[in-house]
């Protein structure tokens, strides 16, 4: 076939459909990541004043020695009307639509001049990146963060990639700081923009999640050694970028989002190497250290939601009968991250 038949074939042939948002039959929503920090007088500070996150709620364990700390970035004018560990609060974070940062705190930690978190990006610890705030202005961002005493990992102007920066939070994580399109009609100065995980193999970890998780892939991004892998919890059916590798149109998509998107960092070859595995921020093997903890699902029907997970062969760490708290269950996905999947309302607790 000569180059222009194929040309010409090539021009009839009918064109793809357009992309719309996965399916989500049970309902899944992407509602927390978690990370543990060592005091929590300092870091949750740290996210409300400096990036405008809210205490919605507050949770105490002593019989197990920790405590929760829910925090989001709630829509401009949006106002979080419950006590901090009060009922209401509780029942409110159980059915919130958004995405909360969840900051664990181990007692004791905060005067344990030894303790210190993985941050997830210094070898051999390296797996959870970061999370990422979303600003109109990088740089009028950076110098007021600048003078109120943040530590910085890059400035915007540093490295490769100009126009984006990174501050240290008081544990180490990374916290990127990105910008909003000038067209976003998203009115907050920051917003709660992603979380970032290393991934061995995208053909794997994608239909990870958005097979068995209900989550859209809105935008790839392709260079010579690496990959990024854009994702987010978006209403089936909802139109999405034509093209998920067209930066221009499939970046613009995300940066006018208020929800986060989840990035799966694909390193390029380490799908090849059978050894190779990234650290999940949990396990304490060969005195590896904990930080990231996990991301988090909401769901309908917990119990319709574990034999679906089952019946697709996945792992489980905890089922939802294990341990002493019930309605909710831990699951690895293809990297050995953990995925919480909790029921929504709530959970209940075991003595």
């Amino acid at each position: 076939m000569s180059e222009f038949a194929a040309a010409g074939e090539a021009a009839s042939a009918p064109s793809a459909p357009p992309r719309v948002a996965a399916p989500n039959p049970l309902n899944f929503s992407w509602q927390q990541t978690m990370l543990r920090i060592k005091d929590p007088s300092k870091s949750v500070p740290f996210y409300c004043d400096n990036f405008g996150f809210t205490l919605l709620h507050k949770y105490d364990f002593p019989q197990w020695s920790f405590s929760l700390y829910f925090l989001a970035i709630l829509e401009d004018g949006e106002v979080w009307p419950h006590t901090p560990g009060s009922k209401e609060a509780e029942q409110a974070v159980w059915t919130f639509r958004g995405v909360c940062l969840e900051l664990t705190h181990n007692h004791g930690s905060e005067s344990d001049v030894s303790f210190s978190v993985n941050n997830g990006n210094v070898e051999p610890h390296r797996g959870f990146g970061h999370i990422a705030v979303m600003t109109r202005d990088v740089y009028a961002a950076s110098a007021e963060l600048e003078k109120a005493g943040v530590a910085f990992q890059k400035r915007p102007d540093e490295g490769r990639m100009k126009g984006l920066a990174f501050v240290l939070d008081p544990d180490g994580y990374w916290v990127e700081i990105v910008s909003r399109s000038a067209e976003s009609s998203v009115q907050n100065k920051y917003t709660f923009a992603q979380t970032m995980i290393r991934i061995k193999d995208p053909a794997k970890a994608i239909p990870f999640y958005t097979e068995l998780f209900g989550m859209s892939l809105l935008r790839e991004s392709h260079y010579s050694d690496f990959s990024l892998f854009f994702m987010a919890q978006i209403p089936p059916g909802t139109p999405l970028p034509p093209d998920a590798s067209d930066a221009a149109t499939a970046g613009e998509y995300i940066r006018q989002m208020f929800p986060p998107v989840l990035e799966l960092t694909h390193n390029h070859g380490t799908e090849k190497n059978e050894d190779f595995k990234y650290h999940n921020g949990n396990d304490q093997d060969a005195g590896q250290l904990r930080g990231f903890g996990h991301i988090g699902f909401l769901v309908d029907d917990l119990e319709a939601a574990c034999t679906f997970l089952t019946e697709k062969g996945v792992r489980f760490k905890k089922r939802p009968e294990e341990g002493g708290m019930r309605g909710l269950a831990f699951v690895y996905d293809s990297d050995n991250y953990w995925v919480e999947v909790i029921q929504r309302g709530g959970l209940s607790l075991v003595a």
